[in-house]
């Protein structure tokens, strides 16, 4: 029992230390994972094709550009797009402010639907944000030791202690994720803004193993 709550805890170590590097070096909405392929040392599948995980990062990209260059440094906005549902999270000075920035995005180009969580309230914090890169990390380590759900397949947000959950998944997998996150300290409320997908169709889209080939061209003496 030690040994198991050692290994958890120190996996939740890394993870937001993984967490906090990011949020240090790269920006909000730069990616970590591609695909099924190796970065940074990370290894993960994911259930977008290759091509929309491309478009996500081009709208994240576009809108995060667009909002700057209008509302420049007095809002706070946070732009997630995954599947090309995208995600507004953060601070704006005002209403209009908060319709402004809906607007820009729902005309960035491949975007299919805005979902604005954007608060009217000043910007957040250095250590409001700190506080919430280490929830996003206890909540992404916390689905990782659930075992009986993919970890890979949620994206993770945290603003304000607020936990935002993405991706494309069953209804089962979503009450799961929903659950663990509820369960882990420091977070006030969970939003889900998932996708959800049949069982069927998880199936259809799950990645098959590569398949294992057996070379029998050696003679059993050798």
């Amino acid at each position: 029992m030690k040994q198991t709550t050692m290994n958890r805890t120190e996996r939740t170590v890394c993870t937001v230390l993984a967490a906090a590097a990011l949020a240090a070096g790269l920006s909000a909405c730069a990616p970590l994972i591609v695909g099924g392929a190796v970065v940074g040392g990370v290894m993960a599948v994911d259930r977008r094709t290759t091509g929309t995980q491309i478009e996500d990062e081009g709208i994240e990209l576009r809108a995060a550009n667009r909002i700057r260059e209008t509302l420049g440094d007095r809002a706070h906005v946070n732009v997630t797009s995954y599947n090309r549902q995208t995600l507004l999270t953060g601070e704006v000075p005002s209403a209009q402010d908060r319709q402004t920035v809906e607007q820009i995005v729902s005309q960035v180009e491949n975007a299919r639907s805005v979902v604005n969580d954007l608060a009217v309230l000043p910007a957040s914090s250095l250590s409001q944000r700190s506080n919430d890169t280490f929830i996003t990390g206890k909540v992404r380590a916390s689905l990782v030791d659930a075992q009986d759900i993919s970890a890979n397949s949620f994206k993770v947000v945290t603003e304000r202690n607020i936990v935002y959950l993405m991706g494309r998944v069953s209804q089962r997998e979503a009450n799961r994720a929903t659950e663990i996150a509820r369960g882990v300290s420091g977070v006030s409320k969970v939003v889900r803004v998932f996708e959800i997908v049949s069982e069927e169709e998880l199936r259809r889209i799950a990645p098959q193993p590569a398949p294992v080939t057996t070379d029998n061209s050696a003679s059993p003496g050798g």
